[in-house]
């Protein structure tokens, strides 16, 4: 699907997702990443919601956003409670959702200049 985006200036912004990618700019990421406004993070160890480790949370939160969406190819998943804790622990808000959802609401959000970054998952994997 192809999104329609306006300028927002320097701005990390979702352009498409599909076909196991998503594309941030003009580069497509075909594997997770972490993405901010000013935000972006390929080399990350989890490749699935399933797989996200309290060990992992210093790297997934350093842009301070105050919500985390996960967005996954796999279909509907959600994290489980301890997973869960760990944010709200740490006072982020966290939303699992189907890709492309996370995909829009990312956009949407940093758009209105809110801190958000999203862990995107554009494959189905594990």
């Amino acid at each position: 699907m192809k999104l329609v985006i306006s300028d927002m200036g320097p701005a990390n912004l979702i352009r498409s997702y599909g076909d196991g990618a998503v594309q941030v700019g003009e580069r497509r990421f075909d594997s997770a990443l972490l993405l901010g406004a000013r935000l972006l993070v390929t080399d990350l160890r989890p490749q699935s919601p399933a797989e996200i480790e309290e060990r992992d949370l210093d790297a997934l939160l350093a842009g301070s956003p105050e919500v985390m969406l996960i967005g996954w190819a796999g279909g509907q998943t959600f994290l489980n409670p301890r997973q869960r804790g760990w944010f709200a622990a740490r006072r982020v808000g966290v939303e699992v959702m189907e890709l492309g959802a996370a995909c829009r609401t990312y956009n949407v959000l940093v758009g209105d200049g809110r801190e958000v970054s999203a862990l995107m998952f554009p494959r189905k994997g594990t």
